[in-house]
């Protein structure tokens, strides 16, 4: 039996109408991240630590 992903929107959804985001879904070995705006659209999948890594460096390449 196929899980279905439970997404979960960023909280930092950016201006306006706050479509301007990513959702991710844990599936237990992996982290997936995909694009709000196109839902059917590509997924990226990463390991947790991976993930981890990932989001430190997005925030370090944040503007302040």
């Amino acid at each position: 039996m196929i899980t279905p992903d439970i997404w979960k929107k960023s909280s930092f959804s950016g201006g306006g109408q706050g479509d301007a985001c990513v959702e991710i879904a844990d599936r237990r070995t992996r982290i997936a991240v995909r694009d709000s705006k196109t839902p059917a659209g590509a997924i990226l999948t990463l390991p947790p630590g991976a993930f981890t890594t990932f989001v430190a460096a997005l925030k370090d390449d944040a503007p302040m």
